[in-house]
């Protein structure tokens, strides 16, 4: 970027050790999965929602572009900083805030990674079906952001089938929440389903509601062979 970033500002929203701009860590965000690679002009990694929003206020006043990121698994370049600006890593949003045996739902940040959102439902007897082939590193945010799916998807479905209720920051630092616990949800535009799989172009997910099923008691594999 030609104009000079409020680096001074943002350090003050989210707090020095969380500004990155020495050019070996701005090159650790400059790529996901493809083959692609733009450098931010700087890395924040914020702790909530409200520096979040904070720092897309005035990333919105100031015409700095900003890339929501999480682990940076994906195979779309959604998250790769093409236009420079900020990469806003989320990773340190990794709580579990709650998994609800009786509703069968849970609700996380857009941190956590999805394994462990897997082993958490699992130890309460329920199941979390998208799968990513990244489970193990890939985040929350990330899969809702490109709807992700994985094997268990030809039978379940995708990520965008199980995601409840979202709080997204707007590009002008607003904080809005769609949906909401149940799965009956059905007034007014279906804004949790055009969050998802929108790669961040709309919003930054800051808070997941996902509906859960019941554990299967067993998993069995199957193989198939065809001589032509």
């Amino acid at each position: 970027m030609s104009k000079t970033l409020p680096l001074k500002e943002l350090a003050k929203i989210v707090g020095p050790d969380r500004v990155f701009t020495a050019l070996e860590e701005r090159l650790c965000y400059a790529y996901d999965a493809t083959f692609m690679e733009y450098k931010p002009d700087v890395v924040i990694k914020p702790a909530n929602t409200e520096q979040v929003a904070r720092v897309l206020e005035l990333a919105y006043r100031e015409g700095i572009p900003v890339h929501p990121r999480g682990a940076a698994t994906g195979l779309s370049g959604g998250s790769v900083p093409q236009g420079g600006g900020i990469a806003l890593v989320l990773t340190a949003m990794n709580s579990i805030y709650e998994v609800n045996r009786q509703d069968m739902l849970a609700v996380v940040g857009p941190g956590v990674i999805t394994a462990d959102l897997h082993r958490a439902v699992e130890a309460e007897g329920l199941f979390y079906p998208p799968d990513p082939g990244s489970s193990e590193f890939c985040t929350m945010g990330g899969n809702v952001a490109e709807s992700a799916g994985g094997p268990r998807g030809l039978k379940y479905g995708v990520t965008r089938d199980y995601v409840l209720g979202l709080e997204v920051v707007l590009a002008d630092g607003r904080v809005m929440r769609c949906g909401g616990r149940t799965v009956k949800n059905v007034t007014g535009y279906d804004l949790c389903r055009l969050f998802t799989g929108s790669e961040g172009t709309l919003g930054v997910i800051t808070e997941i509601t996902v509906r859960l099923l019941a554990l299967p008691k067993a998993v069995k594999t199957m193989l198939a062979s065809f001589n032509n």
